[in-house]
């Protein structure tokens, strides 16, 4: 007689843990992301605290919008290009960000740009920069 190994007797209860898990904290980093949307649409600002990168990804917001105050112009940056830790809050991205057109025009780099929101699209004409709330229309 042979007995059934653990396997088989606890495998599809593991594996069912660990999904409801990893879709716990999918769901957990969405939520992060909303908030920190929303503080930053509504109050425009603070930055801080904010979600990590890899947070973001996983919450399905992988493009960070940025909007350059020298042109008056918003731009997305895609996260998973980003070559930064995966830990590294949103944040602190803000003193790296240069806007291209005017570092061209003035021929230096151009560093004041200001974090707007996480996105899950990239700016398109479906899909339109977000608006400061209320008000900016």
């Amino acid at each position: 007689m042979s007995t059934k190994s653990r396997q088989y007797l606890f495998g599809t209860q593991i594996r069912m843990s660990a999904e409801r898990a990893q879709l716990a904290r999918q769901e957990a980093d969405k939520l992060a992301c909303v908030a920190w949307n929303a503080r930053m649409l509504g109050y425009k600002g603070p930055a801080q605290p904010s979600p990590t990168i890899g947070d973001a990804i996983n919450g399905g917001y992988p493009y960070l919008e940025i909007r350059c105050l020298g042109c008056d112009t918003n731009q997305t940056v895609a996260l998973d290009i980003i070559r930064r830790s995966k830990s590294t809050p949103v944040h602190e991205l803000e003193r790296y960000m240069r806007c291209k057109d005017c570092s061209q025009l003035r021929g230096y780099p151009y560093k004041r740009s200001k974090l707007v929101a996480l996105r899950p699209t990239k700016i398109s004409a479906s899909h339109p920069p977000s608006t400061w709330w209320p008000g900016e229309r």
